[in-house]
């Protein structure tokens, strides 16, 4: 990188080392299996062959399993892949919120995990689950030898922050939920246990906490990490982070995939008077129209049956437009203002902090969050401060002086989680 300090990180084991048995790692299942692909790709909608469906579907590949060729940082400076091999088991990625695609593992394997067979504190379980894609988020290159699968290289994808699964095989394993933040990822932990750091940084990452990100850090060296965002409900709407910065998808797309990832490519704001360079190739642009085609197609999910009060939701409706003032800024069918307006640290009741995290933004101001789906992503705000939709309200209430009645403050909670 150029004007850029090179922040990135592995995982390792945690704690004491763990008794081996002799149960058998993934790998020999997958020989005994003789597994072939296991990851299908995405047809078009309706076997339609559409040109729009086909690009959703390249799209949702990218998503998922492009890492734009940042093994480049995660091999080669930050040497995960060797970290990987001696130390992280099944049972260590799943402690920092890694996941695993049920979908992606052969019978074989869902069989000798679910009778104990397969060794689940073993690394080579591990390599074996990336050969077979099923980390989510994670790109591995594994060679076989006649020692066993070796792990080679390692990347990250999109879906490492912005996908999570929905525990239908057990705890961290499951369908994938694309566009889903993954608030259980602990990110500050894994960058910590790469080798390629310091113990002054590692400190500062480990006190992230789970579900958190800084992604300026490697840009300005401050550390005021926000929650990491969900990527679902983002059509018709043109600025999608916390600041507004750029004004489509795209602009973000490119800056975590260069700048965040640490893909082969180029990023650029003379705003924040940056300029980042990785590699002699462009692996990032051209794969930009699908990548965001894909993510705009990701709808906010509907809050599960039953999970609010329909009629108090409908009186709290009432309370949003009116008394409440939300929808002064929550405005339209996408419940956001940010198309035609950015608004200055002072409106943001999670401000004043230090460091203002809009401060070192390239807008320095804050968009107004869309509210389809927010029933499913606490904590709320940039900052993850309010851990619950009533704390959301109570600190409203409060900082803009509306004088709800307990009433009005339980019925407009409702009404958000009818979202």
């Amino acid at each position: 990188m150029q004007h850029a300090r090179t922040r990135g990180g592995g995982l390792a084991r945690h704690g004491e080392e763990r008794h081996r048995d002799k149960r058998p790692a993934l790998g020999s299942f997958i020989a005994a299996a003789a597994l072939a692909a296991v990851v299908g790709t995405l047809g078009a909608c309706g076997g339609n062959d559409d040109d729009d469906d086909e690009l959703v579907a390249q799209g949702q590949q990218i998503f998922r399993f492009d890492t734009f060729g940042d093994e480049a940082k995660w091999t080669d400076t930050l040497r995960m892949h060797e970290v990987i091999s001696a130390a992280v088991d099944p049972v260590t990625a799943l402690s920092v919120g890694l996941k695993v695609d049920a979908e992606a593992l052969p019978p074989a394997v869902v069989q000798g995990i679910q009778n104990g067979s397969i060794d689940l504190t073993s690394p080579a379980t591990t390599i074996a689950l990336l050969k077979l894609d099923a980390v989510v988020g994670l790109k591995g290159t594994v060679q076989s030898t006649a020692a066993g699968d070796v792990l080679t290289s390692v990347g990250v994808t999109c879906a490492l922050c912005h996908s999570t699964v929905d525990d239908s095989f057990a705890p961290g394993i499951g369908k994938r939920l694309d566009g889903w933040a993954n608030r259980d990822l602990n990110p500050g932990a894994i960058l910590a246990l790469s080798p390629a750091f310091d113990p002054a940084t590692k400190a500062l990452l480990n006190a992230w906490g789970a579900g958190r990100y800084d992604p300026r850090f490697n840009v300005d060296g401050l550390s005021k990490p926000v929650v990491i965002p969900p990527a679902y409900g983002l059509e018709g709407v043109h600025r999608v982070t916390f600041t507004g910065d750029g004004t489509e998808l795209a602009y973000w797309n490119r800056y975590v995939a260069v700048v965040q990832m640490g893909g082969l490519g180029s990023f650029t704001e003379p705003r924040l008077n940056l300029s980042v360079t990785n590699g002699s190739v462009d692996l990032v642009t051209s794969k930009l129209p699908a990548l965001q085609a894909y993510q705009l197609s990701i709808a906010a999910p509907a809050p599960p049956s039953g999970s609010f009060d329909p009629a108090a939701a409908t009186r709290g409706q009432q309370v949003f437009a009116g008394a409440g003032g939300c929808a002064t800024c929550h405005s339209g069918s996408r419940f956001t203002d940010a198309n035609s307006t950015l608004h200055p640290p002072a409106d943001s009741v999670a401000e004043p902090e230090s460091p203002s995290y809009a401060s070192r933004s390239a807008s320095k101001l804050y968009r107004t969050s869309p509210l389809k789906g927010v029933w499913q992503h606490a904590p709320y705000f940039h900052d993850g401060s309010a851990a619950t939709l009533e704390d959301v309200v109570a600190r409203y209430d409060t900082r803009r002086s509306l004088g709800l009645t307990a009433q009005q403050s339980a019925d407009l909670v409702q009404y958000l989680k009818s979202l």
